[in-house]
């Protein structure tokens, strides 16, 4: 068991390494440098002048009485004016160079952020939802871009003032300085206490928005099936239970911050009432304080009392700004799927040979549970070779580690005889493609969707890969053609209309090996007949792993796998496996038969 001098060193440990990764942040300052050291300088500039007002100020207090120089007190307005100037300019300059670099850095980081997660692990997207991904990206950074562009500016100019202005009380009165700092312990006392409690509470504040915004997602991207079962009052009531949450832990938030804020101006408007009494007691006692020195050094007292009252408002957006870095860090610490790889380092072309040798699986979420069971067969270039099994035989997480989004636990997978493991992913996928079931199409044109198969294709590339995928007809139906937007998820197009587009997208790759994973199944049979003449051009020449539930498809296999529970029971063509009577084949032949001539 932990010591409570263990827990307390641990919470101080996390506490400064929040403050560490906070201040890492500035490395993405590092292209715009000049603009962040010129706003640091105008902030400098615009904070010193600021604290040459008191002593003036004082300095032309001091003229009022009968013997003062009208020259004297010209020149000390003028000198105000003049001040108040350069202050101006600088202020200016000091607001645009920290906006130039805030904006330029926090682009630089949502752009590494998001190039960090598109290249994580499967593993880790069946873990963590969109919507808190995307919570990382927007309010996390939102939070940051606060601190930076505002926070970091006011607090180095708080500091500039306190410093600066001890320095000058202290040339003004030493006596009156070492009483007014005698108040500033207690508000560092109280700045620890309350900014420790202040700091998680801002960290579940963030956690709790991201809960919110994963709802909202989850429910757009699901709005057909809200609408179907009617569950908008249901959606609204969870939506508005999580922001409920958010309210409840701000407001505690709240709380504590104003707790630390109270304390912050009760000390400084006592500070002021007892430099006041005080200077007033050295005054009567004849130290010879002038009665603009005292205005001076009250006025001093005021600034610096403003700035340390300040300080605890920053401080508490500072604790705010951990608490979002620790979030946005600690995903950025998750490893990455693989280091990238260029172009020219993919030079090894396979040739379509792939064997599976004693696969044995578990999902990382679920390592209890083997998926697969000593899975062995082989598959020879050029050949089709389908996949059949009820639901959750495994054929779908084969095709996952075909395509290397998980590695096997146990055995391997070998192209053309070379383990999985000793060829990138990067080179592997490109001279992969898949026609999933569930066809996800991007928001953009019919043009971009089918160039996501190779983004440098060519006009008449993409045409011609429409033409084969039996897609150009409906496509140029469309008033704008081949610029048509397909809209969010391809809504706006037919399951078989989505369905050839894709197909288009695998041609325009021209991958080595195909996975075709029940591409058909979803679709009516004028759909399915167009379909499948684009499948038969699509595999020609060209090693094709076919998950299927339709016969029509399974037939023209050169050979097929059939899997229950995780294993490979039979293997043969079509004509060997319905002569096992009693083999799991042709108990599937006889229901899909069924259902086919069910739905004809």
């Amino acid at each position: 068991m932990k010591s409570k001098d263990d827990v307390t060193i641990a919470q101080k440990k996390v506490s400064w390494d929040g403050l560490r990764r906070l201040l890492s942040l500035l490395r993405y300052v590092l292209p715009r440098k000049y603009a962040f050291f010129g706003g640091l300088f105008a902030l400098s500039i615009s904070s010193l002048t600021t604290l040459a007002f008191p002593m003036l100020l004082g300095d032309l207090l001091n003229q009022a009485n009968p013997e003062a120089s009208l020259q004297r007190i010209n020149t000390i307005a003028l000198v105000l004016m003049g001040i108040f100037a350069i202050n101006a300019v600088f202020a200016y300059l000091r607001i645009y160079w920290f906006e130039l670099v805030t904006q330029n850095m926090l682009a630089s980081l949502r752009q590494t952020t998001y190039n960090h997660i598109i290249r994580l692990p499967m593993s880790f997207f069946s873990q963590h939802r969109v919507g808190e991904l995307n919570s990382r990206i927007s309010a996390d950074i939102s939070v940051l871009q606060e601190t930076f562009t505002f926070t970091l500016a006011q607090f180095i100019r708080q500091i500039i003032t306190i410093i600066g202005g001890v320095i000058l009380l202290s040339f003004i009165s030493v006596k009156l300085t070492m009483f007014m700092l005698a108040f500033v312990p207690i508000v560092a006392v109280g700045a620890r206490f309350f900014g420790k409690h202040i700091r998680k509470v801002s960290k579940n504040t963030q956690g709790q928005v991201a809960q919110s915004n994963i709802i909202v997602e989850e429910t757009l991207q699901g709005i057909a099936n809200v609408k179907a079962f009617a569950n908008e009052s249901f959606e609204d009531t969870r939506y508005k239970f999580s922001t409920d949450q958010v309210i409840n832990i701000a407001i505690k938030g709240a709380k504590i911050r104003a707790m630390f804020i109270s304390l912050i101006v009760f000390s400084l408007f006592a500070t002021i009432v007892g430099v006041i009494w005080y200077g007033v007691y050295l005054v009567n006692k004849g130290e010879g304080m002038a009665a603009g020195d005292l205005f001076k050094f009250i006025l001093y007292t005021v600034f610096i009392g403003a700035s340390i009252s300040g300080l605890a408002d920053l401080y508490s957006q500072v604790q705010k700004a951990v608490g979002a870095t620790e979030s946005l860090m600690g995903l950025l610490d998750e490893s990455p799927e693989f280091k990238d790889v260029t172009e020219s380092g993919c030079e090894m072309e396979i040739q379509g040979d792939v064997e599976f040798e004693g696969l044995g699986f578990s999902y990382p979420s679920r390592p209890e549970t083997e998926v697969l069971h000593d899975i062995s067969f082989r598959v020879e270039k050029g050949q089709k070779i389908a996949l059949v099994g009820v639901s959750g035989a495994g054929k779908t997480t084969l095709t996952a580690l075909l395509f290397r989004f998980y590695d096997p636990q146990k055995g391997r997978i070998l192209f053309d005889g070379i383990p999985s493991d000793e060829i990138h992913p990067v080179c592997l996928r490109k001279q992969m493609a898949i026609v999933p079931q569930e066809v996800i199409l991007f928001g953009g044109s019919i043009t971009e969707n089918i160039a996501y198969g190779k983004p440098d294709a060519s006009s008449d590339e993409i045409k011609k890969a429409a033409e084969r995928a039996n897609a150009i007809e409906f496509i140029e139906s469309f008033p704008e053609d081949f610029d048509t937007l397909v809209g969010e998820r391809g809504v706006q197009l037919s399951g078989g209309q989505r369905q050839r587009i894709a197909i288009a997208r695998a041609i325009l790759r021209d991958p080595k090996i195909l996975i075709l994973d029940e591409a058909t199944s979803a679709l009516d049979n004028v759909s399915e007949g167009l379909v499948q003449t684009a499948l038969n051009s699509l595999m020609k020449n060209r090693t094709s792993i076919i998950i299927a539930h339709r016969l029509s498809t399974i037939r023209d296999a050169d050979k097929i796998v059939v899997l229950d529970q995780g294993r490979v029971v039979e293997t043969g063509t079509h004509e060997e496996l319905i002569l096992k009577e009693s083999g799991i084949y042709f108990k599937l032949r006889q229901t899909l038969e069924m259902k086919e001539n069910h739905l004809g």
